[in-house]
């Protein structure tokens, strides 16, 4: 991969709801399989957009990995469009099993640890310490990612590409490692928050990339997302991904012509929608390519409402494309060569 994104431990792909940030993320994990790796898609609040993207509901899913425990994690391997050299698998990443899993790992006595697990006490537990599901979820999703994994007989990945909440509970998904670490300060919460609050601020091991359409209110989040992810979680947004974006194909003298002929004819009509409507996008991705700090590029818009795995391979490939650019460009993230 000649861009640096996949050769971090964990990629967080994150923004407004509704812009296809889950897409975005199975396109990076098919992009890592490609190259070689073996990557894990970890879907945060047991969704399944991305396990429902890449596997078609006839399609076989894969082998299951990991513990099976039906309270656990299930780590399933994802047939690769087209194939890969690497490997792609999916979890689906809930606070009440990162609960479980921890205190299995801290006890030595597993029906202990199954009982302060257990539904009622876990509710009581996490609505007694805000932010504390928050920091299961992460603390999972970093397990994860390392080299030497805590869980029993897990076998390590390469990459994790988090499918992370939307926009703002994201900030306080990835800032709640911190904020435990301030306020325990000792003991072993205070430890792994100080743990995974180092590998999400370090930047050689973890990137945010942050997902948004061009239209105006999606631009003014992604704008904002990124400054409230380095001022609440320390996390730095190596890159910015536009969806669905239209060719625009007309100039402001064609765009008139089309809008005075649009009322007499109704292929006119359509042609004046989208030259409006790309234009539009054209004007709101040269506004967040000004104030976004990342390299920033494009996607097309898909051509259904419902993607599936070709959908994302094709995908894939323009992530890789605009990637390509960006690394030929380094000291120009915000020029058009980078969409």
């Amino acid at each position: 991969m000649p861009h640096d994104l996949l050769q971090r431990r964990l990629v967080v792909v994150t923004g407004k709801g509704g812009v296809g940030k889950s897409t975005v993320a199975a396109a990076l994990g098919v992009l890592a399989a490609r190259a070689g790796r073996r990557a894990v898609l970890a879907e945060v609040g047991r969704r399944g957009d991305v396990l429902d993207t890449l596997v078609p509901p006839v399609a076989p899913v894969g082998d299951a990995e990991g513990p099976g425990d039906p309270d656990g994690f299930v780590e399933t391997a994802v047939p690769v469009p087209g194939g890969a050299p690497g490997a792609l698998f999916h979890v689906s990443v809930s606070p009440e099993a990162a609960l479980r899993e921890y205190l299995r790992d801290q006890l030595p006595i597993a029906g202990i640890a199954d009982l302060l697990g257990s539904g009622k006490l876990f509710t009581g537990l996490t609505a007694a310490t805000p932010g504390l599901r928050e920091l299961l979820a992460m603390g999972k999703v970093w397990e994860l990612a390392q080299p030497d994994r805590r869980t029993p007989g897990a076998t390590p990945y390469d990459l994790c590409v988090m499918d992370a909440p939307a926009s703002g509970h994201a900030v306080t998904v990835l800032g709640a490692p911190a904020q435990f670490a301030r306020t325990a300060r000792v003991g072993p919460i205070a430890r792994q928050g100080t743990i995974i609050s180092g590998t999400l601020e370090d930047p050689a091991q973890t990137g945010v990339v942050v997902v948004t359409t061009a239209e105006e209110l999606p631009v003014t989040e992604a704008l904002e997302l990124q400054d409230a992810l380095a001022e609440r979680a320390g996390v730095r947004v190596v890159l910015g991904v536009v969806n669905g974006v239209l060719p625009d194909r007309f100039s402001a003298a064609e765009r008139d012509a089309l809008g005075a002929g649009a009322p007499h004819d109704p292929a006119i009509a359509v042609a004046d929608a989208h030259a409006r409507r790309a234009h539009g996008q054209a004007l709101q991705l040269a506004r967040l390519r000004r104030g976004f700090r990342a390299p920033v590029i494009t996607l097309p818009a898909a051509p259904g409402r419902r993607l599936g795995p070709d959908d994302v391979a094709l995908l894939a490939d323009r992530l890789e494309q605009g990637l390509r650019r960006v690394a030929a460009a380094p000291s120009s993230p915000t020029t058009p060569e980078a969409s």
